[in-house]
């Protein structure tokens, strides 16, 4: 087989083209641009393309198929030489769904939790043997890429998101897989570039449930208030399951599970965790794996990179980061680390950086989610605005949108870091939350200086 990748460059794209490299495929791709690690990742199989930008000669009648990435325009010239050669173009979870179309599909879905869910199920898998392909959103320990694709395993395990599927092809992702096992973890309105009105964002979810095959099972969070409005009474030709907390116990900042008759301490902590990990276990459960084996694995699970990731530690001090930008992951990721460490002074800074985050019209939806912090301090680059052709928004309007008394805004990212390096004290939590990267900030070298202050 030979595909190639308009927008080969992307976090997903390229690690699908890795996939398929693996499987035998031949793949060729383009992009113009081209950032680390997919450089050098792509160049490690030969696959990077030998100059940056779209090139119409890449596109001829020898490829048997086309794989579009979202960054590229509907306008894009290979695009449209690929629709005059009558060759077969499919979206990035189009192209999941071919692979995985004869296999037992598990799709994990929800505004939030997406990513460590998926890498849950997928650390315990692995501990127990089961041979499975899968798509996640992050880099996870123990796995070489975020994509694996093969003849022989008998299910796939997808990170299902909600986010548009290609530039000729507005349906969500999600819409797209057709789940045998479908998790919704939450409902928490976002994205709404695309999904303008909460309504049409519920109604996103309402369409994944209807996809769930005949005879299938959807599992789904009870706690979370819109999942319980419409879940329950959704399909009466599936099994609809439940979950909850957990019976957990904190102590001297280790969580422990209660297994029934044996307790099983973790290494990830906070509600919103235990919750993720109770899902993980009902989706473990279809596939044949008892409570037991699932608690004694998911024992040794540390979390998906950038999600409540530790970076930096010594006795009196510990800084993390996590890719919470929504305002519902904002506060379940700071309400964590406050019920984790007590009585430390926790130290939190939120980047703006979507474009929801950076809405004026939205700022009021992250009105409490910095309560729990001793120290606030967002961040946002006013250039951010203007590539996003949104208004102009002043630290005032932040502030108040927040409702946090005492909280800061910085518009540069050097006054940032010089502020939080004040609040490195001993008994000190520093927590970094975004979806960027702080217009450059090593977070690994500040993290470290962080805590040796």
């Amino acid at each position: 087989m030979r595909v190639h990748f308009i927008a080969i460059g992307g976090s997903a794209m390229h690690n699908l083209a890795i996939a398929l490299h693996k499987k035998g495929y031949a793949i060729s791709g383009s992009d113009d641009e081209i950032f680390e690690p997919s450089k050098s990742r792509l160049a490690a199989c030969n696959m990077l393309p030998d100059s940056e930008g779209w090139d119409v000669s890449r596109i001829t009648t020898n490829l048997d198929a086309v794989i579009l990435g979202m960054h590229a325009k509907a306008d894009n010239p290979e695009l449209l030489r690929a629709k005059e050669l009558g060759i077969k173009i499919f979206s990035y979870p189009e192209y999941l769904y071919e692979q995985s179309k004869n296999k037992k599909r598990i799709v994990i879905g929800g505004s939030h939790g997406k990513t460590t869910i998926t890498a849950m199920i997928l650390h315990v898998l692995q501990h127990a043997g089961i041979d499975c392909d899968y798509m996640v959103g992050a880099q996870l320990e123990g796995f070489d890429v975020m994509v694996r694709l093969t003849e022989e395993a008998p299910v796939m395990v997808i990170e299902g998101d909600e986010y548009l599927t290609s530039p000729i092809d507005l349906r969500p992702k999600f819409h797209l897989y057709k789940p045998d096992i479908a998790l919704l973890s939450g409902i928490a309105w976002d994205h709404i570039n695309v999904f303008p009105t909460f309504e049409n964002y519920i109604t996103q979810f309402r369409i994944f449930i209807s996809q769930v095959t005949p005879g299938g099972v959807l599992i789904y969070c009870s706690e979370d208030e819109e999942l319980q409005r419409i879940c329950p009474v959704a399909r009466n030709d599936i099994n609809i399951i439940p979950y909850g907390l957990p019976a957990h116990e904190i102590d001297h900042g280790i969580t422990t599970i209660d297994g029934g008759s044996h307790s099983y301490p973790l290494r990830i902590f906070g509600k919103h965790n235990l919750l993720n990990l109770n899902g993980a276990r009902l989706i473990c459960n279809q596939l044949g794996i008892a409570d037991h084996v699932f608690y004694n694995a998911i024992g040794t699970f540390t979390g998906a990179s950038k999600r409540l990731e530790l970076i930096a530690v010594n006795d009196t001090r510990a800084v993390y980061k996590d890719f919470a930008h929504a305002p519902s992951k904002v506060k379940a990721t700071l309400t964590a680390v406050r019920e984790q460490f007590p009585g430390r002074k926790v130290v939190a800074c939120l980047e703006l950086h979507t474009y929801s985050s950076l809405n004026k019209e939205f700022l009021s939806h992250y009105r409490a989610t910095l309560d729990a912090a001793d120290v606030a301090v967002v961040y946002f680059n006013p250039h951010a605005l203007l590539v996003k052709r949104l208004p102009e928004i002043t630290p005032a309007q932040v502030i108040a949108g927040f409702g946090k008394a005492g909280m800061e805004v910085y518009t540069n990212s050097e006054l940032m870091v010089t502020r939080l390096m004040e609040e490195s004290q001993p008994g000190s939590v520093l927590l970094m939350m975004s979806s960027g990267n702080y217009d450059g900030v090593d977070l690994k070298k500040m993290a470290a200086t962080w805590v040796a202050w």
